[in-house]
């Protein structure tokens, strides 16, 4: 909220009615969904042509199939493709993870990892764990280049940087890096800085309905909340300092929606005999990190919002240490983080956050990688697989199959190793090799000292938060 400076009331008092002080109206969470929607706010990424002729770049198999399948049969393939959900009630049949504006032409927007479905349902501030970006940008480029269009930047970048080696994850935390290095404090663009250090890797979006529960963000929780945190990631080159200022308000907007939302109730029947005994356990054994879920207590009292040191928690370290204290100590100073005054940022901050744990149920896979794909893996570390796949593989079988009830989490199947060959890129990009560089599963080992009856009875407890 904007803050008025004292005098104004003054003023108004002694002038009586002559004059009126207009304020500005108080941020909306329904203006910041629609302006999410249908505003675009860096370089479109294809247009509408691109996108319907993209079947074609598509392997053999699938690609004789969309050859005769209807445009809108087609449509329905190139969404469970690239994990796009299309707006409900919408008779242009848009996505929501892109804007699409009148001429056709398609914006990617914050909605693409931080808008996707649990169990085939529409859950808001769920991530979008089938966003298969870099498939997505493969295809439109290999198409664009067919049709003669020009590339963009993305199509240009993404031949050496990657998006998301894994469906679902994304190396947003580069973009952050990449795209603000080349910005001073006042945001100006300085084009002729060598390129920075990248440490690429894949990360699993957080759910949007716990950011309320805090006063920081990211899994390392080393910058406070604002606004303008929001807005990093829209430093893309055609953008110079006077857009972020004349596109502030929207993101006060953006963020109030954010700030709005609910964790979502589990959708299925819960044993609450045996989730009360899991509250029991929980509250013992993982509430100082993870925070207790009681009703009448208050924000604060239930969430500690506490980092846990690296050396105790031991998840794969790569994110905590690709930011280097010398990038955070330079975000602090900047315009995003209000030149100092938004909060402190910490350069070191030596682990991870442990998360609030809200509608965990529908915030699968786990980990800040994404590497574990249940809460029952989670709470049973020796047993997390090291390869495992994703079921839904095809663009023609329904996403409704891509939850596990049971384990609570990601439907998967185990493999023992990755298939060497055979697979194309898109293919490739459903299984998990937690061997690979910043994608081990191993670490919060804690749930070890648990009882198996225990386990289960946690699992059935984390179903109700």
């Amino acid at each position: 909220m904007p803050r008025y400076i004292p005098i104004a009331a003054v003023l108004c008092c002694f002038l009586g009615n002559q004059f009126s002080i207009t304020r500005a109206a108080p941020p909306s969470a329904d203006r910041g969904y629609e302006l999410l929607l249908n505003k675009a706010y860096v370089e479109s990424a294809f247009d509408q042509e691109t996108f319907d002729q993209v079947w074609q770049t598509w392997e053999p198999s699938l690609r004789d199939q969309a050859a005769k399948a209807s445009p809108e049969e087609r449509r329905r393939m190139a969404y469970r493709r690239y994990g796009l959900v299309e707006r409900p009630d919408d008779p242009r049949h848009r996505p929501i993870q892109y804007v699409v504006d009148d001429r056709g032409r398609w914006t990617i927007n914050c909605l693409a990892c931080h808008q996707g479905t649990v169990a085939g349902e529409l859950v808001p501030g769920a991530a979008n764990t089938q966003f298969a970006l870099e498939t997505l940008v493969e295809d439109t480029r290999a198409m664009k280049i067919k049709l003669g269009k020009q590339l963009s930047r993305l199509d240009i970048g993404s031949s050496f940087f990657p998006l998301g080696r894994t469906v679902g994850t994304t190396n947003a935390v580069m973009f952050g890096v990449a795209l603000m290095h080349y910005r001073d404090q006042d945001l100006n663009i300085h084009s002729d800085r060598l390129p920075p250090r990248l440490t690429h890797h894949d990360h699993d979006a957080p759910a949007w309905w716990n950011t309320s529960l805090k006063e920081r963000l990211y899994c390392d929780d080393f910058a406070p909340q604002g606004h303008r945190a929001l807005m990093q990631f829209i430093a893309s080159r055609e953008n110079g300092p006077e857009k972020f200022r004349e596109w502030e308000d929207d993101f006060r907007h953006i963020q109030a929606y954010i700030q709005s939302l609910e964790a979502p109730k589990y959708p299925q029947k819960i044993d609450q005999e045996l989730a009360e005994q899991g509250r029991a356990v929980f509250d013992k054994n993982c509430s100082e990190c993870h925070g207790t879920y009681h009703p009448d207590r208050s924000i604060a009292e239930q969430y500690p919002e506490r980092i846990v040191e690296w050396d105790l928690v031991k998840t794969d370290p790569i994110r905590l240490r690709s930011l280097t204290p010398e990038h955070r100590e330079s975000y602090g100073r900047n315009w995003i983080n209000e030149y100092g005054q938004a909060g402190e940022v910490v350069a070191d901050p030596g682990g991870y956050l442990a998360p609030p744990l809200a509608g965990v149920w529908a915030s699968a896979p786990y980990l800040h990688n994404g590497s574990v794909p249940t809460l029952w893996d989670v709470l049973n570390p020796s047993e997390r697989p090291v390869t495992w796949l994703r079921k839904i593989r095809s663009p023609t079988t329904s996403s409704e199959q891509d939850y596990d009830f049971e384990k609570v989490g990601l439907s998967v199947e185990t493999i023992l190793e990755m298939p060497a060959e055979g697979l194309n890129s898109s293919e490739r990009r459903y299984y998990f090799d937690t061997r690979r560089h910043g994608k081990s599963a191993g670490g919060h080992d804690f749930p070890e000292k648990l009882k198996i009856r225990e386990r289960r009875a946690v699992l059935e407890y984390l179903k109700t938060l």
